[in-house]
């Protein structure tokens, strides 16, 4: 049994070198910037550019694949990563960094597609939703174990930079060694807003919506620990803290959901995230500890939406459509998640560091109002009609390929 799993093991092990690189210079760029004294607008074009880079890279990485081969491509990928880490490294300038930030997010994107792909391949029926478990668990673990080596280091020097780009060629080495078969071409990526809008009005305003204060947080939360004073070390506590809250609270959230009009839980959760948001913004904690412990709440509620959001609708999707239908809520995740960063840096300029969650207690707020209007104009899915609530990851680490593997998928989303 062990043997069937080894090449997807090795795929992991490639994955996991490559989440920690993309978690480590997401957390020590922001951080370095703010050192450096870039100003904050500046800090969120990154992020911008950054969901930019990594939204067209799902549109046009496929192209580069088909062309060159997955090895190959791959390699190309996250070589390109590697030496966009270490440029980073040596030219310190605000405007190069954007414009880097943007080949990170569309080399991070296409490297991405090919694990997922790949993965895709060895799966079997059988097997599909421990490897998508296996997955979702090396996503999370590696990207909080990227962000926690900021923690160890002097974000001042050049190391953390090298390190980077030594995790970033680390990741070559499972797939250039491999001996598996080739995966089959990825497919192209189709955006239908149309059709999501008219699938379920809730679930494509409440993704961009998602997306707008994701972004916002996982783009600008680095740089408002740093401006408040707390330590490297609780910075990255905090914004891994984060995702582990909001990934442990989605399966209570979601079991809510299953006995109830899922709208009514994407409302809840959505006011609860701008509650806490607003009490941040309010009362400016400043002991690392509270900052935490509220930081964490927040993303308790804030990182539940997605999954909620997408569940509801593939409720009104047909099954043979969830791949369609989960991919195009992604690109409009992504897409919120370019406009989440430029808000929150004008907020953050204009008031104080806690103008960030200003911007995400926006998004929730309106998330919760849009969301309870449409519950008054069409009536729910009879809970017997509804698939039981999985968990769905929403973060810069997953692309539409990675919904070919979700065990929810049908076999005619293959053909």
């Amino acid at each position: 049994m062990l043997a069937s799993y080894r090449p997807i093991l090795s795929l992991l092990r490639g994955t996991a070198f490559l989440l920690a690189a993309s978690g480590l210079h997401g957390l020590l760029l922001p951080l370095r910037g703010q050192v450096e004294g870039f100003s904050t607008a500046s800090l969120g074009l990154m992020g911008t550019a950054w969901a930019g880079g990594f939204v067209t890279g799902c549109f046009f990485a496929p192209r580069i694949v088909r062309r060159a081969g997955h090895v190959r491509a791959f390699g190309a990928f996250a070589a390109s990563g590697a030496i966009v880490a270490l440029l980073t490294g040596l030219i310190i300038d605000e405007y190069v960094w954007i414009l880097l930030r943007a080949f990170t997010g569309f080399t991070m994107a296409g490297a991405f597609m090919v694990i997922e792909s790949w993965l895709n391949e060895k799966a079997t029926n059988e097997n599909r939703g421990t490897v998508f478990g296996l997955y979702m668990m090396v996503t999370y673990a590696s990207i909080m174990g990227g962000q926690m080596i900021v923690a160890g280091g002097d974000v001042k020097s050049a190391s953390l930079f090298m390190i980077t780009g030594i995790l970033f060629c680390l990741s070559l080495l499972p797939t250039a060694v491999s001996t598996a078969s080739h995966p089959k071409p990825l497919q192209d990526v189709k955006l239908d807003v149309k059709g999501l809008y008219a699938n379920s009005p809730v679930s494509a305003i409440a993704c961009v919506l998602i997306g707008i204060a994701n972004g916002a947080w996982g783009t600008l939360g680095a740089v408002y620990g740093a401006r408040i004073g707390i330590s490297t070390a609780e910075i990255a506590l905090m914004m891994s803290l984060v995702v582990v809250a909001g990934a442990a609270m989605q399966l209570p959230a979601g079991r809510l959901s299953d006995k109830t009009d899922r709208r009514f839980v994407l409302a809840g959760a959505a006011f609860g995230a701008a509650l806490f948001a607003l009490l941040i913004f309010l009362f400016q904690p400043r002991s690392g500890i509270f900052v935490i412990v509220f930081t964490a709440a927040y993303g308790a509620f804030a990182y539940t939406l997605y999954s909620i959001a997408v569940a509801h609708a593939n409720d009104h999707a047909r099954a043979e459509d969830f791949v369609k239908v989960s991919g195009g809520l992604l690109l409009l995740y992504g897409f919120g998640t370019m406009i989440g960063p430029l808000l929150a840096a004008a907020l953050m300029g204009w008031m104080r560091p806690e103008g960030l969650f200003l911007a995400t207690a926006f998004a929730h707020l309106s998330l919760a109002g849009y969301t309870l209007l449409r519950i008054s104009r069409r009536a729910p899915v009879p809970i017997g009609d509804r698939d039981a609530f999985k968990t769905q990851p929403a973060d810069r680490s997953v692309t539409p390929e990675a919904l070919r593997l979700d065990p929810r998928r049908k076999a005619e989303a293959d053909s």
